[in-house]
């Protein structure tokens, strides 16, 4: 059997294998990003799928464009998974303690996640307002570069601009979080028993890319209003200012349809994301344990 990794190593090797799949699928991130702040049909300028932003996005702002802002994501990838870890850990052991839950039943890891990501957003929220504005087009000639746009934003906006999305942030984290651990234990359930190592890789990789499908398809109306509301520089008068004002407005104005923009790019995004973290981790919790353990 082998020795489990002590938890700092644990967190190293999730933080690579997290910047790992950042760097490799970032691109779909920014397609998500562009097609989520198209307000209506977006125009005669309109993206029109995945392969039609990509294309033009390289063609007019260059191969760079698709990477614009990813130093804000990576910057707090250590920091979001040390959080989720401690918080998963935590609240595990309120929820058991307080008889809220069982310690075996499937209700603790909903809760669990369901807390874990909330406390998550306190960390990511102003790290994604940034990685927002830098992906979005019609902001291209306001910020040069992650540090200038977080210099910008809290001189023109003020320090409480990085708070802005906190509440949509807790709403795409909580429900995916609820739907992905209230499912992930119930696949996994109903999939053959695996003898191998590698079955049991495949098992996992089955129940997250469902799990997280699943995550998604009720996180999306959630993201697209958070993108809309942090993607706003005025400091008064915004149109989106909560998260279910918000869905109710972009579904009234634009259909119920719009709600799931840049619902396909998250997904695509999850299959071989998931994949790249557990390679990743897998390969680099190896290497840790032959070098350092």
């Amino acid at each position: 059997k082998q020795k489990p990794l002590p938890m700092h190593f644990s967190l190293l090797a999730g933080a690579i294998a997290g910047v790992s799949e950042i760097v490799t699928m970032y691109p779909l991130d920014v397609v998500k990003t562009r097609f989520q702040l198209q307000v209506g049909s977006g125009g005669k300028d309109a993206y029109t799928s995945i392969a039609d932003c990509l294309q033009r996005i390289v063609k007019q702002e260059g191969f760079g464009a698709l990477y614009r802002g990813i130093a804000a994501p990576i910057m707090v990838e250590a920091p979001k998974r040390a959080i989720k870890f401690s918080a998963n850990e935590f609240f595990g052991g309120v929820f058991t303690r307080s008889g809220i839950v069982g310690k075996d039943s499937k209700m603790k890891g909903v809760l669990t996640g369901v807390a874990a990501g909330c406390t998550e957003a306190v960390v990511v929220v102003s790290f994604d307002l940034v990685k927002i504005r830098m992906q979005d087009k019609n902001a291209k000639s306001l910020y040069t570069n992650t540090a200038d746009a977080f210099a910008k934003i809290y001189k023109n906006e003020g320090i409480m601009a990085f708070t802005k999305g906190f509440e949509a942030t807790v709403w795409r984290h909580g429900s995916w979080n609820a739907a992905y651990f209230g499912l992930i234990g119930t696949i996994r359930a109903l999939l053959p028993k695996s003898e191998t190592k590698q079955g049991t890789m495949i098992n996992n990789f089955i129940a997250g890319a469902i799990g997280g499908t699943a995550g998604t398809i009720i996180n999306t109306p959630f993201d697209v209003v958070k993108t809309r509301i942090q993607s706003e520089t005025k400091t008064v008068g915004a149109k989106y200012r909560w998260t279910l004002p918000a869905i109710s407005t972009v579904a009234r104005e634009e259909g119920f349809a719009a709600l799931y923009k840049g619902f396909l790019p998250k997904v695509l995004r999850l299959g071989p994301g998931g994949g790249i973290l557990l390679v990743v981790f897998d390969f680099t919790s190896e290497f840790i344990r032959k070098k350092f353990m």
